[in-house]
């Protein structure tokens, strides 16, 4: 049995910044598992949404993930919708440690304003679809979870360390 670290949670809320400074600290591999996607199709994220929709970008990201838990224990940040598939659920669950790194919308909102690489949100009101997002996605967050942390007024090294300390 594994034990890979699991960061889970909405776009925005700085996954990939504490899961780098993360595997740092307790000296792991680091995967952001879009960043795994891109680079084993060749293509961009948002590229992959619109060839294949969100349901093909899904399943490729089911593909990586059971990938990345077969190997070497790591620090594995997810993108934020890895939780509506009930697979991936249950395979984080069985192979470690789960934390729900938490926002405000306000806060997300704010994260995200600018980046453009981010399909679900190129759209008339980007803060409406984050709380429809949210709506549709905390409770799997909150159930997955073995430790929930709210990031709003940490900073990604203080989010970082807290994880490290809780390990």
């Amino acid at each position: 049995m594994s034990d890979h670290i699991f960061l889970i949670g909405p776009m925005g809320v700085g996954k990939s910044t504490i899961g780098r400074l993360l595997a740092a600290d307790v000296a792991l591999p680091f995967y952001d598992s879009d960043r795994v996607i891109e680079k084993r199709t060749g293509a961009d994220i948002p590229w992959i949404f619109d060839m294949e929709g969100e349901e093909g970008f899904r399943l490729r990201e089911s593909a990586v993930l059971a990938d990345l838990v077969a190997g070497p224990d790591a620090v594995i940040a997810t993108g934020g919708g890895i939780v509506v598939r009930e697979e991936n659920r249950r395979l984080m669950r069985a192979r470690g440690k789960v934390f729900y790194l938490a926002a405000s919308i306000d806060q997300l909102v704010e994260r995200t304003a600018k980046d453009k690489k981010r399909p679900l949100l190129q759209v008339d009101n980007p803060r409406n679809k984050i709380v429809q997002l949210m709506q549709e996605r905390d409770q799997l967050y909150r159930e997955l979870a073995d430790v929930i942390l709210d990031t709003d007024k940490l900073s990604a090294k203080t989010a970082a360390a807290e994880i490290a300390t809780y390990l």
